[in-house]
């Protein structure tokens, strides 16, 4: 038995990975717009402004921000990731969600029937959504390079071991394959402060 310190990890003892290192994305809090409710908070014909690429091509944070407004509270300045979407989505964590009022389901991102609504308010108008707000299922995005490496298919549900100080299993994790996607793995602030990750920390998949 080895001896226990502060980077002791047993579940590194107990299970045998896929050698594939899989860098880690914390999302915080956002918004995704469809065109017609971009429109209706910033104005006609409106285009968001790109201040930072994602690490999913063609995906970027937007210069623009948002209030939202539960039953019980407000938050502010939540960012538009761009570009628009088919559906306006709230994304945010259960911390958010006590904060606000809500109790959203852990929902795949664009799966937002029967979700709770919110209210939007931009500079120029409010959107009152009556549907949208998630907290997004963990998931990992993957070229089908990496899925055939991996052994794995779009819509899997596979383990992830989280190493470190506070060394994790994450079971539940969606798998989602496209070849406009690149190698990286989303939690939520939630998840990621309860593990200890930050941006860039790499995760195995287990076998």
């Amino acid at each position: 038995m080895p001896e226990l310190g502060p980077q002791y990890d047993p579940v590194e003892t107990c299970y045998n990975y896929v050698d594939v290192p899989i860098p880690v994305g914390v999302s915080n809090r956002h918004i995704h717009l469809m065109q017609e409710d971009l429109e209706m908070l910033f104005g006609e014909g409106y285009e968001l402004t790109n201040i930072k690429d994602l690490g999913q091509p063609g995906e970027f944070a937007a210069k623009e921000v948002l209030t939202v407004v539960g039953p019980r509270g407000v938050i502010e300045g939540v960012r538009i990731l761009g570009p628009p979407r088919k559906v306006t989505q709230v994304e945010i964590s259960m911390t958010d969600a006590y904060r606000l009022g809500l109790r959203p389901p852990v929902r795949d991102s664009g799966n937002i029937k029967g979700t709770p609504g919110i209210a939007v308010v931009g500079p120029k108008g409010v959107v009152a959504l009556e549907e949208g707000v998630i907290l997004a299922a963990r998931h990992i995005h993957m070229h089908p390079d990496d899925a055939a490496k991996i052994g794995v298919k779009d819509k899997d549900r596979v383990r992830v071991h989280v190493p470190g100080e506070r060394a994790q299993v994450m079971e539940n994790v969606l798998v989602r394959v496209s070849p406009k996607y690149r190698l990286e793995m989303h939690v939520d602030t939630d998840e990621a402060n309860a593990a200890l990750l930050k941006n860039g920390d790499t995760v195995k998949i287990i076998h």
